[in-house]
């Protein structure tokens, strides 16, 4: 079995950013998507060990900023490679908090999402949330990053806790 084959279905990148009280925190994400139009939902998939998990889980709220095929990779890695435990993600970046009280990332986004949590799904080391999208908006007119550009030009990787990550010894025992 040959996991990279994983690799051709379509993702695209996104900021997803929740609230616990008076904090905020994101992460990126891959796995976002629209599950319905009446009502209109949407569904992301987050690793339990992460604080933004944490953060959805008790708030019931989260963000989905969609970010464009320019933004760089230290921008990434600040919300992709780093814990909000340690450090806070959005010092120095432009955001907004929105209806829900959760940030959204204003810079390199094309688009975002709100969401209140209607559903949650355990999928192992992750958690699947179906949010009812209650405010949308598009940000600017930009290609969206996907997840191939990000491996194939960027030559990004997945981190460990991403839903996506396939270990090295798996990929070349293929």
């Amino acid at each position: 079995m040959n996991l990279t084959a994983l690799y051709n279905i379509s993702y695209g990148i996104y900021i997803v950013s929740s609230k616990k009280e008076d904090r905020i925190n994101g992460q990126i994400a891959n796995t976002v998507f629209q599950t319905t139009s009446e009502p209109t939902t949407i569904a992301v998939c987050i690793n339990k060990k992460n604080l933004t998990h944490e953060f959805i889980t008790e708030s019931k709220v989260f963000a989905v900023s969609v970010l464009e095929q320019e933004t760089d990779m230290k921008f990434i890695g600040r919300f992709g490679f780093k814990s909000g435990r340690d450090e806070d993600k959005f010092k120095g970046v432009n955001y907004k908090i929105g209806v829900t009280g959760s940030p959204i990332i204003m810079e390199n986004t094309v688009a975002y999402m709100e969401a209140e949590v209607v559903m949650e799904m355990d999928a192992g080391t992750h958690t699947l949330f179906v949010g009812k999208v209650v405010e949308a908006e598009n940000i600017k007119k930009a290609i969206p990053l996907t997840y191939d550009y990000y491996h194939q030009v960027n030559r990004g990787v997945s981190p460990k806790n991403a839903p996506t990550y396939i270990p090295k010894e798996e990929k070349s025992a293929k």
